[in-house]
Order: structure tokens, then sequence, then C-alpha cells
């Protein structure tokens, strides 16, 4: 039997508004039935892997060891339409043969968009 990814969760403190973020992001729908407590991006759409937001009372301290790379031709227009969503712009980077921008979602979760 072969293991498969099914979602990644993110810790949030308002799961369906962090969701409607990175669906904004994406150009998919958050799933039915969002809520404060749980919402899911991808799962109606069959999407693989599903983006799972769940909120908890204490967020992880510091900066998050796993994050998402997203690649793009147009890269640049994706980072301002992420900027324009409410992502932070933390630095850009060109190193290892790539380029790319990290950014942080409105709750500080770390993510990349570079170019493809």
């Amino acid at each position: 039997m072969t293991l498969s990814l099914a979602h990644i969760t993110i810790d949030s403190f308002d799961a369906a508004a962090l969701a409607g973020f990175w669906a904004e992001l994406l150009d998919q729908p958050v799933d039915p039935d969002a809520s404060e407590q749980f919402a899911t991006v991808g799962r109606t759409a069959g999407s693989a892997p599903i983006l799972m937001f769940i909120q908890v009372p204490d967020k992880t301290p510091g900066k998050n060891v796993i994050h998402l790379d997203f690649h793009a031709e147009d890269w640049h227009q994706h980072i301002e339409r992420a900027v324009s969503l409410g992502a932070k712009r933390i630095g850009d980077f060109d190193e290892y043969g790539a380029q790319w921008t990290t950014l942080a979602d409105p709750e500080g979760n770390l993510f990349d968009i570079g170019a493809a």
C-alpha cells in the first residue's frame, strides 16, 4: 500500500478567514461548512492535497518549518496579487539558481512564490 499526501494542515486563529485568503490566492472556493474552527480548500474541487485549516488556541511560536512553494511564469503578478489579498512581503531572493519572494499570509504563515 502506498502512502499519499492527503492534507496540508495549517494552524490558525480563524480557520474560515484564513481559508478565504488561500482560496482567493489559488482561485478555488472555500469548501462548504467552513467555520472559525475548521475549513478546507480543494476538497469539493477534487484538488490534492487539500488545504485544511484548524483553529488552535496557541499557534507554534517562531518560523514555520514547513511552507508552501509556488512557481509561475508570471510570478511577479502573483506576488502583487497575494499582497493585495493581505499577504506581507518578507523578502526577495536570488539563490541556488532560482528567484523567489517569501511572503506571509494574514496570520504570519510563510510561503514562497518564484519563477517557473
